[in-house]
């Protein structure tokens, strides 16, 4: 069925995690909306999940698009559809732990500035949205490009998935305000199922720790007692993602989105080894220790060691959007009780 108006917003990632519970959002707000996906035959399974989540899809447009060709690779007669967009959300990132850079680099750095130039030519913009990374964009004075030594060096530090979202944020942020794009860039925590059913579908990160745990397989718990590692829900996400351009006025906007009210990372791990009704981790270890150690023997990744901090994070400014939207992050204990179940049901994505 052919949408009853033009798309006001597109939704670049929208097949992906985030980027269907964003579309759910908007449609819910009676908007219309263009879901940009990568592989044509995505389009009818979002639009079957979409109806299985009570949307109406017929103010939903769907467009392939392919973000790491310039212009959004897409045909004139689907860049022509998209004319009245004012609001882009760039939800599309290449994301999995051991990419190596010329796997990463295409969507989540050449791709957010495709995204950039592409939303510059849309007459009627209002504002470009950017999803960061967790831990990404604190510089409040980015640098891009960087000289290609010190981006070998970012690599190698910090693996190629952080890198490229490392980058990817200073190089919009950089040359947002050049080419004249309102850009606000939304920095989310560790994302975990939907309040109320728990629902995710994405299993890496610390869904991929309560893994280990369900199984046995965390006898010990990198980090120290401080540890923290603060999650978002995915419905609250999406709700904060949906009032951003009415809300934001300043040319650049940054903002951390996370509940505060997360439990330290041991006190997390062991409410949910004991909602699971498992044995939780033995003790704690240094996370300097556990990279010296083999692999083989720690089950951790190493890309994954640079989340576990004891750095808190000003949020101040999304708390001021989310008071004056009327957002509030609903309870954390039961959204982690919900969402640890739905992934022991999914088989953390293994059937």
């Amino acid at each position: 069925m052919s949408p009853t108006e033009s798309p006001h917003t597109l939704v670049l990632g929208a097949g992906g995690f985030l980027g269907r519970w964003l579309v759910l959002e908007l449609l819910g707000r009676g908007e219309a909306v263009a879901a940009a996906v990568r592989d044509p035959a995505t389009g009818p399974a979002l639009r079957d999940w979409l109806r299985e989540h009570g949307a109406d899809p017929t103010l939903l447009t769907t467009v392939t698009a392919d973000l790491t060709r310039p212009g959004l690779g897409l045909s004139p007669a689907d860049d022509a559809r998209l004319t009245e967009v004012r609001d882009v959300h760039n939800l599309a990132a290449r994301y999995r732990f051991g990419l190596t850079r010329a796997q990463a680099e295409p969507t989540n750095l050449h791709g957010a500035l495709h995204a950039l130039h592409w939303s510059a030519t849309r007459p009627r913009l209002r504002r470009l949205v950017h999803l960061s990374g967790y831990r990404v964009g604190r510089d409040p004075h980015p640098r891009y490009p960087l000289d290609p030594g010190t981006t070998a060096a970012h690599y190698a530090r910090l693996g190629a998935y952080e890198a490229s979202k490392h980058l990817g944020d200073a190089a919009v942020r950089v040359t947002a305000p050049r080419l004249g794009v309102p850009l606000t860039t939304v920095n989310p925590s560790s994302v975990i199922g939907h309040s109320m059913t728990g629902e995710a579908g994405q299993y890496l990160g610390l869904a991929h720790l309560v893994r280990q745990l369900h199984r046995g397989r965390l006898p010990l718990l990198p980090g120290t007692r401080r540890t923290f590692l603060p999650v978002v829900t995915v419905d609250h996400l999406a709700r904060f993602l949906a009032a951003v351009p009415a809300h934001d006025r300043a040319p650049v906007a940054a903002h951390t989105v996370l509940d505060p009210a997360t439990p330290f990372l041991p006190d997390l791990i062991t409410l949910l080894a004991t909602h699971l009704g498992v044995r939780p981790p033995r003790a704690l270890i240094p996370v300097g220790l556990v990279r010296r150690l083999p692999r083989t023997l720690t089950g951790a990744d190493p890309e994954t060691l640079t989340f576990l901090s004891e750095d808190r994070y000003d949020t101040s400014s999304a708390d001021h959007l989310s008071t004056t939207a009327g957002l509030t992050h609903p309870p954390v204990i039961p959204a982690l009780h919900h969402w640890s179940t739905r992934l022991v049901h999914d088989a953390f994505g293994d059937r």
